[in-house]
């Protein structure tokens, strides 16, 4: 466990030193959110030309010809280049892989033109088949004829030529990788230039602590599932996360912001996830549901906190009907946990992340909380986490976990808030951290100052107030004044200060008088120059 440990960190530190590197090449021309987008879209395009060349000399290895040599024979062309596309969904032609691009600047025969046909071709390899929406418009957000990469197409191309030789080492073996590698790019760029890359999207990326521990408890006793869901998936992480607990037959989810969206579809590729496994939408997931009526296995989410909403005519929605009051224009935070509820399936698992005011505010949010526990009986758990653990927020959060098929009429309290490690930027959890936090849910008994199993007569007499400390008592009482000693400390600084002020004095006097001498000796000097 150590060595993985060490390896990860060591692979997270080579990663973020050739991202620098690749950052001080375009950070001159533009802002952060721009060239984020350049470096993340030369890492897929590299990822995806590394998988056609590997799956291509695959197919090829007992025809002692190479990809290039294949591909030029008119015979075995449009056979080779239609089980590539059949099986990876996309193809590249020999002349485009992103290895044979590096052998070109390295000759000094590269422009960036041609980089932008590669690029193009990806996604016109995909029309007609079933992977053709998946690959649609991943690329939209690498402008690579941007005056902002230079002024003529040489300068442009220069440029991007050292951004993709500093991005050729980076390794994508899925057997060797022990990192997100689009997914720790784009946390790390987000943390590095946060003014105006991740505030100026308004986009998310989950901690990967917090993730785990969503994804722990939704897969929780599971080793296979059929369906794994995110509303507001922002880069995929999340859904990925709970890939790592748990074998996922398919993947659901929707993004509003369209870079991010493109961004999810990448890094579902670039793990491994296959065209025909995920199904993802662009598009505003309260207004336009594109899930429909399907339910899934498993639910998770880190939505906007208090984002405003258009509540009209939502309460003919079938969502959101039956609660009788919708969420506030200015806190859709309910509107989309009740969104989520709507797309669990009777014997799934849902676990969503927000801010602590959904726990007790009143008004409508208040007849919400009301209704899900008592005539739906759906919350399960409620663990409270520490402040100042998201890019982007200080504010502490809370993970909310729903069942739709419990018996038990209770919830669990669990109070981590004091439990992190503190960072320069933001807040960390550790490994230990995340354990104990589902140790404890798994257990689900009291702990003193840490967890609490409220019964239903509790939560009714806080009057369906769910405010962390009214169940788990973390208050830690002051040790007693001792105040004969109290009295006895102050008179010794008093008769330390009088001693002080007495010294202080006596230094003050000696230095006056050695003034004066100096002084009188000084007059006596001018005296003799006259």
């Amino acid at each position: 466990m150590e060595e993985t440990h060490v390896t990860q960190a060591q692979q997270q530190s080579d990663l973020q030193k050739q991202l620098w590197a690749v950052a001080n090449d375009l950070r001159g021309n533009m802002d952060a959110s721009e060239y984020r987008n350049y470096i993340l879209g030369l890492i897929f395009y590299r990822f995806l030309s590394d998988k056609v060349e590997s799956y291509a000399s695959d197919l090829l290895k007992n025809d002692d010809m190479t990809f290039t040599e294949a591909y030029a024979d008119s015979d075995i062309q449009e056979g080779l280049k239609d089980e590539v596309i059949k099986t990876l969904g996309f193809f590249i032609e020999p002349q485009y892989l992103y290895s044979t691009l590096v052998e070109n600047i390295h000759a000094g025969n590269f422009d960036i033109e041609t980089l932008q046909i590669a690029v193009n071709e990806v996604q016109n390899s995909t029309i007609g088949f079933e992977s053709e929406s998946d690959f649609r418009g991943l690329f939209t957000d690498m402008n690579l004829s941007s005056n902002r990469l230079g002024n003529t197409v040489a300068k442009r191309s220069e440029l991007i030529a050292k951004v993709m030789l500093n991005l050729a080492d980076i390794p994508f073996n899925q057997s060797d990788a022990k990192i997100d590698v689009l997914g720790d790019a784009y946390e790390y760029l987000i943390g590095q230039f946060a003014a105006s890359a991740g505030k100026k999207a308004g986009e998310f990326y989950t901690p990967q602590q917090v993730s785990k521990i969503l994804a722990g408890i939704v897969t929780m006793g599971k080793d296979k599932i059929q369906s794994a869901y995110d509303p507001t998936m922002g880069s995929g992480s999340l859904l990925l996360r709970v890939g790592d607990h748990a074998q996922i037959g398919e993947y659901y989810g929707q993004e509003l912001n369209d870079t991010t969206y493109n961004l999810a579809r990448m890094n579902l590729l670039m793990h491994g996830v296959s065209y025909n496994r995920f199904d993802v939408y662009n598009g505003d997931t309260l207004e336009d549901d594109r899930a429909g009526d399907k339910q899934f296995d498993v639910v998770v989410a880190n939505p906007p906190y208090s984002a405003k909403w258009n509540t009209e005519g939502k309460l003919d929605d079938e969502r959101f009907r039956k609660y009788g009051k919708t969420a506030p224009k200015s806190k859709a935070d309910f509107a989309f946990v009740e969104h989520m509820l709507f797309h669990l399936k009777q014997d799934g698992t849902m676990a969503v992340v927000l801010p602590h005011g959904v726990l007790f505010r009143g008004a409508g949010e208040g007849q919400i909380r009301r209704y899900m526990i008592e005539k739906d009986n759906v919350l399960d758990a409620v663990i409270g986490l520490p402040a100042n653990l998201f890019f982007g927020t200080s504010i502490p959060t809370t993970i909310l976990v729903f069942k739709k098929n419990r018996t038990r009429k209770d919830i669990f309290f669990i109070d981590a808030s004091s439990d992190f490690e503190k960072g320069k930027n933001q807040n960390r959890l550790t490994d230990a951290n995340v354990e104990k936090i589902l140790k404890t849910y798994q257990d689900r008994q009291d702990i003193e100052k840490y967890s609490h199993v409220a019964e239903m007569s509790e939560i009714e007499e806080n009057e369906f107030n769910l405010n962390i400390p009214r169940y788990v008592d973390t208050f830690e009482e002051e040790p007693p004044v001792d105040v004969d000693k109290l009295v006895k400390d102050m008179t010794e600084t008093d008769a330390e200060i009088k001693q002080l002020e007495s010294e202080f004095s006596s230094m003050l006097q000696d230095l006056t008088s050695q003034d004066a001498d100096a002084q009188q000796q000084l007059n006596q000097i001018k005296e003799l120059f006259k």
